[in-house]
């Protein structure tokens, strides 16, 4: 029995690492749902020693809510690393501001404090009308946009429209001066360029760019920070540092960490629900269709959407702080568990006809934005960015069609999305 078990097991992580290796496989960015799924007939799998990849809808439900899993990659075993990426040890944070120190890499109750510092500034009950205070700001930046196409007939969507438009928002939001959009831009594309490296010599390149990057960055934030303390405007990061309520200050480097991720988390993955919207679309021309009779449809395509197509596809940083069983599967302490969302949106076992594009489909329970406490911080704001430019474009765009199909892909398969989008049309119409 012990060796008819041991012999299953093997070949289960056999199977789970070949079809891993056909998800990540650029020749298959445009399409690795047929291997998701092949992930997900084991919905609970080893892929390796120490990793584990969780793709089934229920079990990663289970897995967010359950306290013995920690977001924190310090909690790994000795010896493994997220990337590439070596955890820091405890105190480090405190020292050297990240992407990797953010909130969104810790656990209760430090998560908690600086998460709800932030929704103060952010949403609501404390700033309860901010984002949709941003639509009509939101729907001017996308028509300038659209009207800088010119007499163009053709364009490249994503450096035309989805990269500018989030980059533009996410500055406004934290209060960086327009005239240095382009640096956070460029800033950004490195830091999360890791993740593309072909080679271990590229690997070694793009994390020396990416500190880089980081520091400068953080420079950067760090006298915008001073400058307002000394002159406080209605933005996220002089909320954060004038800061004075029950919780207290945040502290210089929780702050760095905080904007660092907002630029990150609201610029790059919006980018990319952008572009593979506009994409799923033109590819179903009777939902476009609807879509364009009826505006107001919007939501419920922006959900299915994300459903669909999200572009965050797997986040490899979930810790097991203690031997737990998932699925039928022991997981132990210290283990890598690889959260699958991608697969999980296409469960069968949860949703009806998963494959078909249906903005009608009853039950929609996505995790386009993750679960638990670590749910998408930016929700609220991601969504009304990405509907108002859904809209806008097919309002004012006429005819519009692929010019090529599929389009080239990022290198990331974690953050899935067209590096370009090439889009012919006959013409603009006014606002």
């Amino acid at each position: 029995m012990t060796t008819t078990t041991t012999s299953t097991t093997a070949t289960t992580a056999t199977t789970t690492h070949e079809a891993y290796e056909r998800v990540v496989d650029y020749a298959n960015r445009a399409d690795p749902y047929p291997f998701y799924a092949q992930l997900r007939e084991t919905p609970v799998a080893r892929l390796d020693e120490r990793t584990f990849l969780v793709t089934g809808h229920q079990e990663i439900l289970e897995l967010v809510h359950d306290p013995r899993i920690s977001s924190d990659p310090r909690n790994l075993a000795e010896g493994h690393t997220i990337g590439g990426h070596t955890p820091q040890a405890e105190g480090e944070a405190e020292e050297s501001p990240s992407l990797h120190n953010a909130f969104v890499m810790l656990d209760a109750p430090k998560h908690d404090r600086l998460r709800s510092q932030t929704m103060q500034h952010f949403g609501p009950p404390h700033h309860a009308g901010y984002i949709d205070s941003m639509r009509a700001d939101m729907t001017r930046i996308v028509n300038d946009l659209i009207d800088g196409f010119g007499d163009e007939r053709e364009v490249d969507l994503v450096e035309a429209l989805a990269y500018p438009f989030p980059v533009t928002v996410i500055c406004e939001v934290l209060g960086v001066p327009r005239q240095d959009e382009p640096r956070f831009h460029a800033w950004s594309e490195d830091i999360i360029a890791t993740a593309e490296a072909t080679s271990p010599e590229d690997a070694a390149e793009k994390r020396e760019r990416a500190g880089l990057a980081t520091t400068q960055l953080t420079e950067y934030l760090s006298a915008l920070a001073d400058a307002k303390r000394d002159n406080p405007t209605d933005d996220l990061i002089s909320g954060l540092v004038n800061d004075d309520g029950p919780g207290g200050p945040m502290s210089r480097v929780d702050m760095l960490n905080t904007a660092i991720m907002l630029l990150i988390g609201g610029h790059e993955t919006t980018v990319n629900m952008i572009a593979n919207g506009v994409l799923t679309l033109l590819r179903s021309p009777e939902v476009l269709e609807r879509l364009e009779r009826e505006p107001e449809h919007v939501a419920r395509v922006f959900e299915e959407l994300l459903r669909y197509e999200p572009p965050a596809q797997v986040t490899p940083t979930r810790v097991a702080l203690a031997d737990i069983t998932l699925g039928g599967v022991l997981i132990p302490k210290g283990s890598s568990i690889w959260v699958v969302w991608a697969a999980a949106n296409r469960d069968p076992r949860h949703f009806a006809e998963p494959d078909q594009f249906d903005p009608d489909r009853e039950q929609n329970d996505h995790l386009g934005f993750g679960g638990g406490v670590h749910s998408c911080f930016g929700a609220p704001l991601a969504r009304l960015e990405v509907q108002i430019a859904l809209t806008e474009i097919f309002r004012r765009l006429e005819n519009p069609r692929l010019v090529v199909d599929p389009p080239p892909y990022r290198l990331n398969p974690f953050l899935r999305g067209p590096s370009h989008l090439r889009i012919a049309f006959d013409g603009v119409r006014p606002r």
